[in-house]
């Protein structure tokens, strides 16, 4: 069970301290949750995108690729984050008229929810997708990072 701090934070303890919470009294039930990104570029550079002509390759296919390497190191990057079993991880692209969107699904059977892992599959995949263009684009904006579903454990959400 977790024990909540005096101002209801799971991940501190009554003293304030940074704990690992403990959820081995949870049931193990699928875990889902698809988050999104959003990264702003100029027009010129959303036409290298589109047209595949970035000098560092497929820019899509790499933040794609980065986006589900990131979600499977979650807990290595954010500090208590639990280690789950990733059983899915997708990471897709819209073309917008001003950038890319960015969306991401994660799922896993664990004790735990996969918010984390699908905000920072979303992250990664909008910093992967600013870096291999940069060289064209220092003013790419990225934002609206956030969580658009979770599916499993005690409570749902959908802000979709």
């Amino acid at each position: 069970m977790s024990e909540r701090s005096e101002d209801g934070l799971t991940h501190l303890d009554e003293h304030g301290n940074a704990k690992i919470v403990d959820v081995s009294a949870k049931q193990v039930t699928t875990r889902e949750a698809v988050a999104t990104a959003r990264i702003r570029m100029k027009p010129e550079t959303l036409e290298v995108l589109t047209r595949g002509t970035a000098k560092k390759g497929d820019v899509l296919a790499v933040a794609r690729v980065a986006g589900i390497m990131a979600a499977k190191k979650t807990p290595e990057l954010i500090p208590l984050c639990h280690h789950i079993a990733l059983t899915s991880v997708t990471v897709d692209f819209e073309v917008a008229s001003d950038g890319v969107v960015i969306k991401t699904f994660a799922r896993a059977r664990d004790r735990t929810g996969v918010e984390m892992e699908a905000l920072t599959a979303a992250s990664i995949a909008a910093l992967t997708i600013y870096d291999m263009l940069k060289a064209i684009d220092r003013e790419m904006t990225i934002d609206g990072v956030r969580v658009l579903e979770k599916r499993g454990g005690k409570t749902d959400f959908s802000q979709a």
